[in-house]
């Protein structure tokens, strides 16, 4: 397990102490917990999280930009195709190549902007799988470490019962020697009395 992964169980283990440190409500349905603290260990493991699952999130978020960005271009390049058309609707000797034009441009900036949103999906989804996988690699992870933690807490309790066992059964043995060794020490005129 590499020292990140080794992190973020232990930022996962605080961030579990904190909601069992915290406040139970509705029969332990809900726990109130510290805000402060439940932000800090989120802050902590977003910040242990591998490079490449960052590097997800931060290309997601360039691809909303860029969706935004080409929207806002296509509409200002739209709006100013309507006002230039407009424009020259009075010019009777043009206003076919300038709808043509115009028309050229809306479909060149629809194209592009198709081909700017189908390359951030396909990026998007890239990342998206990636980031998947690395889930899963961590959730398979944590399962095997918490299968590991079972098993020792099992071997420990069963150690432990054991050991009760075991006591128990000398303090019964050693009971009994004393009953027997008290019985056998007193006069044989007291051994009648007990019979």
């Amino acid at each position: 397990m590499s020292a990140q992964q080794s992190n973020i169980y232990n930022l996962l283990g605080k961030l579990e102490e904190a909601m069992d440190r915290g406040f139970p409500l509705l029969s332990s349905y809900m726990v109130v917990v510290k805000r402060d603290v439940v932000e800090t260990l989120l802050d902590n493991i977003y910040a242990s999280l591998p490079t490449e699952v960052q590097d997800a999130r931060a290309l997601l978020r360039r691809r909303d930009e860029i969706q935004h960005e080409a929207q806002q271009r296509a509409e200002k390049v739209i709006r100013d195709a309507q006002a230039e058309a407009a424009r020259l609707l009075s010019e009777s000797d043009i206003m076919q190549n300038v709808q043509r034009e115009v028309q050229k441009i809306k479909e060149q900036v629809i194209a592009d902007c198709e081909s700017m949103k189908r390359k951030a999906i396909e990026e998007a989804d890239a990342i998206r799988n990636q980031a998947k996988d690395e889930a899963a690699r961590i959730k398979d992870g944590m399962n095997v470490y918490a299968d590991q933690i079972l098993t020792g807490l099992e071997q420990n309790l069963n150690q432990l019962q054991q050991m009760v066992k075991s006591n128990q059964v000398q303090l019964e043995r050693q009971r009994s020697e004393e009953l027997n060794s008290a019985y056998s020490s007193q006069p044989a005129n007291m051994q009648g009395n007990y019979r």
